[in-house]
């Protein structure tokens, strides 16, 4: 069904409209806004690992919050910004200007609905950029909107105890850490047989990049034919119910913040009103 990894009635979509317009305290709902991609993520995982890992760590996070704690999710975008990866069969990718008024217009949609607080919370490293610039400009039109643009293993987590140093300095995409959640989110969707280890070659200039990670732009097919970069082949289930387990409870206590979280609505400042009505004020 829609909902997913996300409890029933945790699932905004499974609301009337007339539900959605008569419950209490929106202003202080919180909504969560899962989002992804749909691209290649080497041999041995499927397209959808950034949409999956996004969706099952919030469904697995508002399962675990009490009834007190009004919080719904949204369905999940599916599709981003992963030009990165286009030379690999299987990617779907956005354009950063549809990304982007994509989601501004989702945005407007919670608003116009009366909530105003809304989590976004992705998946895919390649367009952070872009959940930060919609959440910028939604506040800019709003001033009594709390958006929050954030990045799944932004929050405490237990992975980095399973990865070798090797792992945590560069690997970044289709690794250790996304294959373990993989294999406990959507073990019939991994193929361990086909996973292979590919690290990309350490950035020659230690100003730039003193940790070696690449520094410049670059596509996935820069680093080899697999499309990984980094080592799935240590990743057990084991560690992915632990790294899961970990997550949803981290996240489960943000949304849980973010319910009680005040933001003093914007003001409009003293200059704006001048430069309306046709004053000029000089600093002294």
């Amino acid at each position: 069904m829609l909902h997913g990894y996300n409890p029933p009635h945790r699932f905004l979509p499974y609301l009337s409209w007339t539900e959605i317009a008569d419950l209490p305290d929106k202003a202080n709902t919180v909504i969560v806004l899962p989002t992804g991609a749909t691209e290649q993520h080497g041999p041995h995982l499927p397209c959808a690992v950034d949409t999956v890992i996004a969706a099952g760590v919030i469904g697995h996070a508002l399962a675990r919050l009490p009834d007190s704690i009004p919080a719904y999710a949204m369905a999940p975008i599916t599709y981003g910004k992963s030009e990165e990866h286009l030379h690999f069969p299987g990617t779907v990718t956005l354009s950063g200007e549809t990304l982007l008024a994509t989601m501004n217009e989702v945005g407007e949609s919670v608003y116009r609905a009366g909530f105003r607080k809304l989590l976004i919370v992705n998946g895919h490293g390649g367009q952070p950029q872009v959940m930060e610039m919609s959440a910028r400009e939604l506040r800019l039109r709003h001033g009594d909107f709390i958006v929050v643009p954030s990045f799944t293993w932004r929050v405490p987590h237990v992975a980095g105890q399973y990865l070798s140093e090797k792992e945590k300095k560069l690997a970044m995409h289709a690794g250790h850490a996304e294959t373990a959640l993989m294999l406990a989110l959507a073990p019939e969707t991994v193929r361990m047989d086909r996973a292979v280890v590919n690290y990309p070659p350490a950035f020659p200039s230690p100003l730039l990049s003193p940790d070696g990670r690449p520094a410049c732009a670059w596509s996935a097919r820069d680093f080899g034919p697999s499309g990984i970069i980094g080592d799935p082949l240590p990743a057990t289930p084991e560690q992915g119910l632990a790294i899961l387990d970990s997550l949803a409870e981290s996240w489960a206590a943000a949304i849980t913040e973010l319910h009680t979280l005040e933001w003093a609505p914007r003001a409009e400042p003293t200059w704006g009103r001048a430069q309306h009505t046709g004053h000029v004020q000089t600093a002294l």
